[in-house]
């Protein structure tokens, strides 16, 4: 099974950038679709970006469309989320996760937190 690893969540201020990366290791991950989801305290885990295997398409949640930004790099077995413009309501632990939605792997998450 795929092994996912997160990394670059931190503590910033409203208005800040945060660059979270995954890296995929144990298996190719080139034919997966890959994304991320979050999930905040008392909340259900909700999409936040996905994208194909190719990178050809991308999908975002509403609320993060136009500040988010997803992205990947087969070679590197990497997906990364750009995080521009964050909101208090960013606030969650951001999960990583490879491959189709009944056979999903899943990082172990990375904690957002983002102050008024």
């Amino acid at each position: 099974q795929v092994q996912l690893v997160e990394s670059g969540g931190g503590l910033v201020q409203a208005g800040a950038s945060l660059r979270l990366s995954c890296v995929a290791s144990r298996m190719p991950v080139r034919m997966y679709a890959m994304g991320w989801f979050r999930q905040a305290p008392g909340k259900e885990r909700e999409v936040v970006a996905s994208i194909s295997y190719s990178g050809s398409d991308t999908y975002y949640a509403d609320s993060v469309k136009g500040r988010f930004a997803i992205s990947r790099d087969n070679a590197r077995q990497t997906v990364t989320l750009q995080m521009n413009s964050l909101k208090p309501e960013d606030t969650a632990v951001y999960y990583c996760y490879a491959g189709p939605g009944w056979d999903r792997s899943w990082g172990q998450g990375t904690q957002v937190t983002v102050s008024s």
